[in-house]
């Protein structure tokens, strides 16, 4: 039955075999928000007009077109692997299977953007009516993302988009909840410092290292790609060319800590680079022995500010952040996803 508001919205995206060639999208999750805009770019008219003293609408063109804004959502056990693909440009195209169990893992890591796109479409409720609007946006891509590992709350995963196109002509697609989908929640996050990253078959892993001992209240790691989103030009109808990649892109993040001098400040002012694993944990995967996983996993990190304050009576914290880099050996940051998914 129809709300009218909020509580009828949906969020849908698809993979485009093409980039900018608008798909029907295939994929549902459950989201907090979108912030998904049109932004036409108006020319206006400047010519002097004896007698005129407002600009005249008659000569005001829309010359350009581009859709940018922000998705929010929990993170899920299921329905997150394209969106991860589309984060950092990975090249994995299907889950592989563990074993011969019903687990199947995804390896995911950087490898560029280029003729990557989504096409993005929301569901938004019309008050008057009940009807739930679509809004189509084609030739997205990821400019931006944020994994949030917050004490007593549910991780989020936040999408900055940049697209193509956008239209309310597109039908609404039909919402299709993967089966078995939840969340992950802040009681299921493992951070371990040190140990020694190697990469087989594709897959890193760390050897030792130690669980961190340091009370951390929020974990957040961002990531950046530069894109260059105006290219503009005669002929393309006010539409942009594929966005491509114009900067180095990068990964950092922030802890909110207690104090810790021997596993973070001395860290810090000995500049020392060290591998960091930060797990998601879920329940078991039917009798598969394995469990439903996000696992990131970062070979070479600094850093870059750690300092302990004291502000009052209160536990004495320090807000560290972090950058990850290249080691010039495994990738740079990988994130792998164990699920009952076949496909992404």
């Amino acid at each position: 039955m129809a709300t009218g508001s909020g509580l009828d919205a949906q969020f849908m995206f698809g993979a485009e075999t093409t980039w900018g060639t608008a798909v029907t999208p295939d994929h549902t999750v459950e989201f907090d928000s979108e912030s998904l805009v049109y932004n036409p770019g108006f020319i206006e008219p400047t010519g002097l007009r004896v007698g005129t003293l407002f600009k005249r609408a008659s000569r005001v063109r829309v010359a350009r077109q581009t859709v940018a804004g922000d998705v929010m959502l929990e993170l899920p056990t299921k329905g997150v692997g394209l969106l991860v693909k589309h984060m950092l440009g990975s090249a994995l195209t299907a889950p592989v299977q563990i074993g011969t169990t019903t687990a199947y893992k995804q390896i995911h890591t950087p490898a560029g953007l280029f003729g990557l796109g989504l096409t993005m479409q929301a569901g938004r409720p019309e008050p008057a009516t009940g009807t739930v609007r679509p809004f189509t946006y084609g030739g997205c891509k990821c400019t931006g993302w944020e994994i949030d590992v917050k004490d007593n709350a549910t991780p989020t995963l936040k999408l900055t988009m940049d697209g193509k196109s956008a239209t309310t002509a597109t039908a609404l697609a039909t919402a299709s909840f993967l089966t078995g989908s939840t969340v992950y929640d802040f009681s299921q996050a493992t951070i371990k410092l040190g140990g020694t990253p190697t990469t087989a078959a594709g897959e890193t892993t760390i050897a030792g290292g130690a669980v961190m001992s340091t009370i951390v209240t929020d974990f957040t790691l961002t990531g950046t790609t530069p894109l260059d989103t105006t290219r503009y030009g005669v002929g393309n109808g006010g539409q942009k060319a594929q966005q491509l990649q114009n900067g180095n892109p990068t990964i950092t993040g922030k802890f909110a800590a207690e104090f810790g001098k021997t596993e973070l400040y001395d860290v810090f002012a000995a500049n020392t680079t060290f591998a960091m694993e930060m797990d998601l944990t879920g329940g078991l995967i039917g009798a598969s022995g394995n469990n439903f996983l996000v696992s990131l996993i970062m070979p070479a990190v600094k850093l870059k500010t750690a300092p302990p304050n004291v502000s009052g009576p209160a536990i004495v914290g320090m807000s560290t952040t972090f950058e990850v880099y290249s080691n010039e050996i495994d990738p740079v940051l990988q994130i792998k996803i164990v699920s009952d998914e076949t496909v992404l």
